[in-house]
């Protein structure tokens, strides 16, 4: 959106409070309901809870209109007020602790993201319209670096504040004068919390990660590997599974009231512990079939599973699952609940 284009958002806004026109004002903050849904999303880490704090923002906005005054644009308004909401809700509802596990020799302590119980994957769908439209220096708001399960597990770490000004900061783009004023606080307070929130963050990131700049979308080598993945698991090849895998491969998944997973987080690594878990589901008498469709979710390549038990006769929704990938191998898996396939438009069974 072009300068002159916020320009005439700003003429019309004052046009439709001054003669209360709610439905006017209603699609006018509407065309940036997306980037919205994306700000809300990594500040609280949940699909569905920033869909709530979208439509909260819309409301919160049409109720204090009279308060818009400029010269800030519409759109940093809008963002000022979903970065309230969400850290309102924040308060009221806090969120469990992440029990952190042992560093590892270079002093990292990445975490699963499926070890933050209330992370849900974001479908890269509803992403493209937004990586099209979204120009210059905003890029970061859809870009894959600040969007990737791992980065949003370490800012969910933060205290909420702190991960409100690394967010306006660092993704949004920021300066720490437009975050005191969103946040009502200090330029001091901003600088201090972003100086705490940067470390804090990269501690919790793979190794690596700090060294590579990602492409904004699952290129297609990582779309081959993922093809053969499928493929692998579907034959119950163990040997074209260890092709495909880093030999510090790392599985992750949420809770699971029942089924094949444990009612508790867990992960696991290394390549043939990864695969040995597979055996129960892959290798047992009367063992299950598979069958998977690809998809991508965070900027990275996922997949849904679904499962068919002997004598059923259908396959039915299992898990979804998002890979990251290094070097051309699968570094890490998350998986998630079946419970995600909406979020997804997949189909209810095979």
């Amino acid at each position: 959106m072009t300068a002159d284009d916020e320009q005439g958002d700003e003429d019309l806004v004052a046009a439709a409070t001054r003669e209360g026109d709610e439905a006017a004002f209603g699609r006018l903050a509407e065309r940036y309901r997306g980037e919205l849904r994306v700000h809300c999303y990594r500040m609280l880490g949940s699909y569905d809870e920033a869909e709530d704090l979208v439509q909260e923002t819309m409301l919160r906005a049409w109720r204090s209109r009279a308060t818009y005054r400029g010269p800030s644009t519409f759109r940093a308004w809008l963002y000022r007020i979903a970065t309230n909401a969400c850290l309102d809700l924040l308060k009221r509802h806090r969120r469990p602790t992440v029990a952190g596990h042992e560093r590892t020799s270079d002093g990292h302590a990445p975490i699963p993201p499926v070890a933050v119980p209330w992370l849900q994957p974001f479908p890269d769908e509803l992403l493209e319209p937004l990586a099209s439209s979204v120009p210059g220096a905003d890029a970061a708001v859809v870009s894959r670096e600040t969007f990737e399960l791992t980065f949003l597990t370490a800012i969910q770490l933060l205290p909420p504040r702190q991960r409100a000004v690394l967010i306006l900061r660092d993704v949004v783009g920021w300066s720490a004068q437009e975050t005191a004023e969103t946040l009502d606080v200090s330029v001091a307070s901003v600088n201090s919390a972003l100086q705490r929130a940067r470390p804090a963050v990269r501690d919790h990131l793979p190794k690596r990660r700090t060294e590579w700049s990602a492409p904004s979308a699952p290129t297609d080598d990582e779309r081959a590997v993922l093809r053969r993945y499928m493929e692998a698991i579907e034959r119950a090849d163990d040997d074209a599974l260890a092709t495909l895998l880093r030999d510090d491969v790392r599985v992750g998944h949420q809770p699971w009231a029942g089924g094949h997973m444990e009612p508790t987080p867990g992960w696991y690594s290394g390549r043939e512990t990864v695969i040995a878990g597979w055996a129960p589901i892959l290798h047992v008498d009367g063992a299950p079939e598979m069958r998977m469709l690809p998809t991508s979710a965070n900027r990275q390549p996922a997949l849904a599973s679904y499962i068919r038990a002997p004598g059923e006769p259908g396959f039915e929704p299992f898990a979804l699952a998002v890979l990251r990938m290094e070097d051309g191998l699968i570094a890490e898996m998350s998986v998630f609940h079946a419970d995600t396939f909406p979020l997804f438009g997949l189909p209810e069974s095979l």
